[in-house]
């Protein structure tokens, strides 16, 4: 491998500590990711709920709550409409459980057997039959055009939650939330379906509150050079609409002529803090021609935070966490606004502490269906974690106990290796509902019986995992010739549907590049599954063979589609001309490792493990932190799997900074037959990390790679 180490700018480094009051070693991590633009740097540092954005940027929630609103109201029926992998189960369990709460007459609906995906018109004809009129789909619904239209026809409305890639046609729908659709403004694309309807949960919860779409002005004035600056700031929903600074001069009065006049002489509530304070700098600032009423948010203020008690705006930019990440730093309006809607989270419970409860769920969705961990899901996934390691819901004790994650701190590993299987099973085997009811079930008698369903259903759709993959390795390796080691096909007939996905990841993994596996059904179809790495994005590739394909669809690195059988063999052919076509990778990148860190001797001890914390979790988008370590000597090695040796891994142990140190090198058997012997100085690419085995946490090196030193 070549060990990359990129060199950093000092001056940069300094910047980003003074500004964020972070050491210069996370800085410098940082910055060799690039990541140092505030609105990025503020989810590695921050984990509080007001860093999410605000779910009102999606352009048509406040419409879809307020439709939901009025079927409460007016006691309508909903039907929720969810998809059967992990993400489709934890989001329809949150949405259910959401409606429940409010005493809501809702069912759902989720693929069954060999039920088609999303919705249907069957689907749509028997809910009108049940006196359903409102539709809400979760992690599906962007492509359903015609069914939409449909229930359209049949005076149902719909509200589409989604965060799959919308196509050319967006369906007619009352209101469609989907960070992905075409147009979108919401500031961040890659939630999961669980994510999406996390921030329609809250939003839901913010409609009942007295600021639920209506406008009110932010104002604050302070003295300038023999001027008064005076800043104000529009907001509805918690979203910025507007914003105006004008400095007044004190020489020049003009009252009848300033922007800041027409800005604020609207009718809608202008909120203060020390409204006495503000009127004498605006009396000032206007000869005393000025008289508006002014709300003030002191009182609230004392009340909720008494720390904060009677200091000025000025004072509260020193404990302003979000005025470190305004575009004009420590500018007071915008601590203002961030101490505003400070007061709104913890004056309602349902938006702070009660929220937190939903998150596991969303933490497992998301995990579970690749998103990167970035932005905002960092903050979902950070909390979630923590809501499932210290308080998991009842549902999931069991199976935590079973995995052995009761008591512990789990990570997105331990998500996507000892959670997510279990509830992904019963969809894969065409079950989706045991999936769901699963997580509803409040008895323990229920949660004890539909636990150890899942526990079953895992256990066969592994064994038909495994029988799939012993008839197609033949099939797959020819194929990775004919594609040249660009794409790797395999196909099976008439299996469960749910299992194309678990084969086409795993032969990703096995063959390292794009992955296919068609499924042959009972009508003359494929259902094809396609995974993919890097920069391949499988929609729109998929979108070059359009007319030969039922519907396709997905995420950029995973994605199906359905094809009649007649039209196999001109897409693979068609594929194969494709791809020839496209760039070749470069070959020697592939090769490359970048160092994040280089670490002398005498600073490499346990503590770094509180740098490692501060930048989880990782996992997408997020890799673990690598150091770089000189001149470790290696005390010992064994072989812990069977194999060649140029395959094996090794545990090993070595000896740096007057510690020694446990480590594991997957796949290194290679180098220890060949190049290191014990007792050997080495240099070493590593990830620190806890081990835990039986409860017991301790610290572990998993090394990348190593060389001999020079």
């Amino acid at each position: 491998m070549n060990w990359i180490n990129k060199s950093v700018d000092m001056g940069q480094l300094k910047q980003l500590s003074d500004r964020y009051q972070v050491d210069l070693l996370t800085c410098s991590i940082l910055a060799k990711r690039n990541i140092v633009d505030r609105n990025e740097v503020k989810y590695y540092l921050e984990n509080d709920l007001l860093f999410l954005h605000s779910p009102f940027e999606f352009e048509d929630m406040a419409n879809a709550i307020e439709r939901l609103n009025e079927a409460i109201e007016s006691e309508e029926k909903i039907r929720i409409f969810g998809d059967k992998d992990v993400d489709g189960v934890t989001s329809t369990v949150l949405l259910i459980n959401e409606l429940k709460r409010l005493g809501v007459d809702v069912s759902y609906s989720v693929p069954d057997g060999e039920d088609s995906y999303g919705i249907t018109k069957e689907k749509v004809q028997k809910a009108k039959e049940d006196g359903v009129s409102l539709f809400i789909t979760v992690d599906c619904g962007i492509s359903e055009v015609d069914e939409i239209k449909y229930a359209n026809d049949l005076y149902i409305d719909t509200i589409v939650l989604d965060h799959h890639i919308s196509g050319e046609v967006i369906p007619e729908a009352y209101a469609i939330i989907d960070p992905k659709k075409a147009g979108s403004t919401y500031p961040f694309q890659h939630l999961a379906g669980c994510g999406v309807v996390a921030k329609f949960i809250w939003a839901l919860r913010f409609s009942d509150t007295e600021y639920f779409n209506e406008d009110y002005i932010l104002l604050h004035s302070r003295p300038g050079n023999n001027s008064i600056i005076i800043s104000a700031i529009k907001v509805r929903n918690l979203v910025e609409i507007d914003r105006i600074t004008e400095i007044i001069n004190l020489d020049i009065p003009h009252i009848d002529y300033t922007k800041i006049i027409n800005f604020i002489n609207c009718g809608i509530p202008i909120i203060v803090l020390d409204e006495e304070v503000e009127k004498k700098q605006l009396s000032k600032a206007f000869n005393s021609k000025f008289d508006i009423y002014l709300h003030d948010m002191r009182p609230i203020l004392n009340k909720v935070f008494p720390s904060l008690k009677n200091k000025s705006l000025f004072a509260l930019t020193k404990f302003s966490k979000s005025g470190k990440y305004s575009e004009f730093v420590k500018d007071e309006i915008d601590v203002l606004m961030g101490m505003f809607n400070s007061l709104i989270f913890a004056s309602n419970e349902l938006l702070n502490s009660k929220f937190d409860e939903i998150l596991d769920l969303v933490a497992i969705g998301t995990i579970s269906d690749l998103m990167d961990i970035v932005d905002e899901n960092r903050i979902l996934i950070k909390r979630g974690l923590k809501q499932l390691s210290n308080n998991p819901r009842r549902s999931l004790l069991p199976l935590l106990s079973n995995s052995k994650l009761l008591n512990t701190d789990i990570t997105p590993k331990n998500v996507s290796w000892n959670i997510s299987p279990y509830i992904n099973s019963p969809g894969r085997l065409g079950k989706a509902p045991i999936a769901i009811e699963y997580l509803l079930a409040t008895n323990d008698d229920e949660i004890l019986s539909y636990t150890n369903k899942i526990l079953e259903l895992n256990k066969e759709r592994k064994k038909i995992g495994e029988d799939i993959w012993k008839t197609i390795q033949n099939e797959a390796k020819e194929s990775y010739e004919r594609y040249a080691s660009k794409l790797v096909v395999a196909k099976k007939s008439r299996i469960p549907k749910g299992i194309t996905g678990l084969v086409s990841n795993k032969l990703l993994k096995q063959f390292g590049c794009t992955a296919m596996f068609l499924c042959k059904n009972n009508d003359s179809t494929y259902t094809g599954s396609m995974r993919s790495i890097g920069n391949f994005h499988i929609p729109n590739f998929l979108k070059n063979f359009e007319p030969l394909l039922l519907n396709f669809g997905g995420h950029a690195n995973a994605g199906g589609f359905e094809i009649y059988e007649k039209n196999l063999k001109t897409l693979l052919d068609g594929i194969e001309e494709l791809l020839f076509t496209m760039d070749e990778e470069d070959e020697e990148n592939k090769n490359d490792l970048y160092i994040d860190c280089k670490i002398r001797e005498n600073d490499f001890s346990p503590n770094l493990m509180n740098l490692v914390e501060v930048l989880q979790p990782y996992g997408n988008g997020n890799s673990p932190i690598i150091f770089q370590i000189d001149k470790a000597t290696v005390k010992s090695f064994y072989f812990i799997n069977g194999g060649t040796e140029e395959n094996k891994n090794v545990k090993l142990s070595i000896s740096y900074n007057n510690y020694v140190w446990p480590c594991v090198f997957f796949g290194g058997g290679r180098i220890f037959k060949n190049e290191i012997k014990e007792g050997d100085l080495a240099d070493i690419a590593l990830i620190m990390e806890y081990n835990t085995y039986e409860y017991q946490k301790k610290i572990q090196l998993r090394i990348l790679d190593m060389k001999k030193s020079k």
